[in-house]
């Protein structure tokens, strides 16, 4: 057992593909959180919530123990469930060396509008009562956006911030667990994250540290993602859970895959241009991405990526023709915000890009920037924290980023964002 983890960090060291040339200050150590009932093995745990179509929830839990047919209850009432839905499920191996427990999957709707529902997995006859809230139906739209948290003390400081804000749907644009191949930390990343989770829906992306394919070892990337946080590209026309879109009360949102085919001609492209073809801005007059890798990033980590360099030169002008308004990214372990670009250059009908790749993981913060900063970026700083999006109505949002300032939550950027429909030059 101890030969084959030596090697598999060795072979992780080699194809992680991290860019180590650039300082990172000390980090907080990583939190281990053991199962909340050993005794239980159909006891839930790990609960995420997720969006499908406009009034659907996707509940999912994992138990150590199969369950024959899984089940959701959930209704209107703390103790009264007058809805029920069965779970499909699933498992994977890893290695030959992990095992991971039943994970269930059940769509529960159709479901009202700014409502709170309480819900039990696996059946009435469960103890844990979990609740959620689902999105309005009408403006102001709240988002929560954190990129790269991993499992330590500092990704559990920005769930705490993050869960005091009364948001509506969060927003994770990839490197979620930082399990890198040890899929016991994907346990303890879902441990980490339910009491959030379990109450606001979580739409993620991919990042590099979700592919976990090792040559010769484990050829298929992204089992445990694909296994775990299954989102809703069916429902939007995507044969990848790696990319697909959504609606959320006049938002649509495009979740970009940086580490699967982004070429002209490749399954994403096409994927893409049909989905922005496909939106109606008088139902959804805001148009946002999220992508793991940002096409633009003046700090000195992760320069020259192809899946940012090579992504950006595909994609960026179909985004840039449908008015896409913000486009949302990670990986770099810091905060950036540019001005509207296209092209490298300043557009006022281009998106908004900022780069918010600083949840809290174990590697630290890239804190080395180009100087002198370029006329297309606004602010930058190399800290942990999350960002909240607030669209107000059609034309307006309010956007800021909140820093975790030793556990004090400190806003350290703000500012009010036109929607590109308001801008009568930029209407296609």
């Amino acid at each position: 057992m101890v030969k084959v983890w030596g090697l598999v960090a060795i072979l992780l060291f080699v194809f992680a593909g991290n860019v180590l040339s650039y300082d990172r200050p000390a980090t907080r150590k990583n939190i281990v959180i053991h199962p909340s009932n050993n005794d239980a093995p159909t006891f839930p745990e790990q609960v995420h919530i997720s969006l499908v179509g406009l009034d659907k929830m996707r509940i999912s839990w994992i138990t150590t123990k199969s369950l024959i047919m899984p089940t959701v209850v959930y209704g209107t009432e703390s103790g009264k469930y007058e809805g029920s839905a069965n779970a499909t499920t699933t498992s994977y191996h890893y290695l030959l060396i992990y095992q991971s427990g039943q994970i269930n999957d059940a769509v529960i709707g159709p479901l009202k509008p700014n409502t709170v529902y309480y819900y039990k997995c696996g059946g009435p006859d469960m103890t844990q009562e979990f609740s959620f809230k689902t999105p309005p139906s009408q403006f102001p739209i709240k988002f929560a956006v954190s990129g790269d948290l991993g499992t330590t003390e500092w990704t559990k400081s920005t769930l705490e911030h993050v869960s005091k804000w009364d948001h509506d749907v969060f927003i994770l644009p990839g490197d979620l667990s930082y399990a890198n191949t040890l899929q016991p930390v994907w346990d303890i990343f879902g441990r980490m994250v339910q009491p959030l989770a379990s109450q606001r829906p979580w739409m993620v992306t991919h990042g590099n540290h979700e592919v976990e394919n090792i040559p010769l070892f484990h050829s298929t990337p992204f089992t445990a993602y694909n296994s775990r946080w299954r989102m809703p590209y069916e429902e939007s026309g995507s044969t990848s859970n790696l990319y697909y879109s959504f609606n959320v009360f006049g938002v649509h949102i495009i979740m970009l895959g940086s580490y699967t085919d982004f070429e002209p001609g490749s399954d994403q492209y096409q994927w893409l241009e049909n989905d922005l073809k496909k939106v109606d801005r008088k139902t959804t007059p805001w148009l946002m991405a999220v992508v793991h890798a940002p096409w633009y990033n003046t700090n000195e980590a992760h320069q020259g990526e192809k899946e940012s360099v090579d992504m950006k030169k595909s994609m960026e002008t179909l985004l840039y023709k449908a008015r896409v308004d913000v486009v949302f990214a990670g990986h770099v372990h810091a905060y950036e915000r540019f001005n509207r670009v296209y092209q490298d250059k300043l557009d006022k009908c281009g998106p908004v890009y900022i780069n918010i790749g600083d949840g809290g993981n174990l590697e630290g913060l890239a804190t080395r920037y180009e100087n002198p900063s370029p006329e297309i970026s606004l602010f930058r700083e190399a800290n942990f924290g999350h960002g909240q999006l607030v669209v107000e109505n059609a034309t307006h949002a309010h956007w800021a980023f909140q820093r975790n300032d030793d556990d004090v939550l400190v806003q350290r950027d703000s500012v009010w964002l036109t929607s590109l429909l308001a801008d009568s030059s930029c209407r296609i």
